[in-house]
């Protein structure tokens, strides 16, 4: 009687944080801490976040006047060496306006002094300042994405390749160092929301990371089905590319308390960005709207947030969600506190949920498409 090998149990789900290192006003005081000020506090947000178990911590690349994180891996280099598990990502790497080589470097380098916990998100960015920065066409806004993200690839499967495209000088059998701990460093393609986006990553073979700051959980599940199809269709196995959701929130004590530390710092954001973009100001009923659980925020009590965290995996089957833990300046204290209930007391129960709810024979109610 032929014996077959039973399949590996599926991963713990994973939760996160990620940040964009803001450097805004705080909305109630008007007070702008100085950039050292808020590396410091990013540095122990970061220490804390391992520190109470939660699985990785992501950080957005930006070069404007509001951020202070213009160069990740540097600042989760030091990171690394102040934690223990807690794997380092960007979040996004504007891979569009950078070199793949150097971007690989870094990470390898990363991966190394954290001792295998490295990752890349790699995105074509939500602002664009990036490109004029470093001489690039916005016209070329796609194209340089798709070559760059393809050498990135090639610079992860190789360590001497040749290679040419059109927006970076050719490789001629050209050795890449250092080389990561972990023999596959793992890349991420960020999406927005774009169908293209969707089915390129799927193509390719990497992991999703999917950005629902807005709307009804529902509207996206389609993105999730296209992945799983085109994926499957490119003759990928489903099991071993990992989805995740990246989201805002912010948790507190109580609701109230969780309210009156998110709104106040993301209606200071939004509404700057909406400025820059023409959009209609968000008004705080929307941002209250969108706080329950068919809404995209993750604001509220431990018990509010698990809640919806299980209702949005019964519709996605995601194994991954980062929360952009504050959108804006909130005080340093009150992050501290919200991380701490994030890691003790969301994470924990939602990964136990989970695993139970795998372990039925009907454990979600999604489906591959056919």
């Amino acid at each position: 009687m032929q014996q077959t090998t039973p399949a590996a149990p599926p991963a713990p789900f994973e939760l996160g944080l990620y940040s964009f290192a803001e450097l805004t006003p705080d909305p109630k005081t008007g007070r702008r801490i100085s950039p050292a000020e808020r590396m410091h506090n990013l540095l122990e947000s970061i220490e804390l976040a391992d520190q109470v178990g939660l699985d990785v911590f992501g950080l957005g690349e930006h070069h404007r006047v509001e951020f202070v994180a213009s160069a990740p891996a540097v600042i989760l280099a030091a990171a690394a060496a102040r934690t223990r598990s807690i794997r380092l990502s960007s979040a996004v790497t504007v891979l569009s306006s950078d070199d793949p080589v150097r971007v690989f470097q870094n990470f390898a380098t990363l991966d190394l002094i954290s001792n295998g916990r490295a990752e890349i998100i790699a995105g074509r960015g939500s602002f664009i300042e990036s490109f004029p920065l470093f001489g690039y066409n916005l016209n070329d806004y796609d194209s340089l994405f798709a070559e760059k993200l393809e050498l990135l690839l090639a610079l992860r499967a190789e360590e001497t390749l040749s290679w040419s495209g059109r927006h970076r000088p050719a490789l001629q059998a050209q050795s890449i160092y250092p080389r990561p701990v972990q023999k596959k460093l793992p890349i991420w393609v960020a999406v927005g929301g774009t169908p293209q986006s969707v089915v390129r990553a799927a193509t390719l073979g990497l992991p999703m990371a999917l950005a629902i700051i807005g709307g009804m959980p529902e509207r996206f599940a389609p993105f999730f089905d296209l992945y799983r199809h085109a994926a499957r269709k490119a003759g990928h196995d489903l099991a071993q590319l990992p989805l995740s959701i990246n989201s805002h929130g912010f948790v507190a004590d109580d609701s109230q308390q969780a309210i009156d530390e998110y709104y106040p710092a993301a209606m200071t954001v939004m509404g700057q960005i909406g400025r820059e973009r023409g959009w209609a100001p968000m008004t705080r009923p929307q941002m209250e709207q969108s706080r329950l659980l068919r809404g995209a925020d993750f604001v509220g009590t431990p018990e509010e947030v698990i809640e919806k965290i299980l209702f949005q995996h019964e519709i996605f089957g995601h194994q991954r969600l980062l929360i952009q833990l504050g959108v804006g300046t909130v005080e340093h204290r009150k992050m501290m506190r919200a991380i701490e209930l994030l890691g003790t007391v969301v994470a924990p129960t939602v990964r136990r949920e989970i695993a139970r709810r795998q372990q039925s024979p009907h454990p979600l109610p999604w489906r591959e498409p056919a």
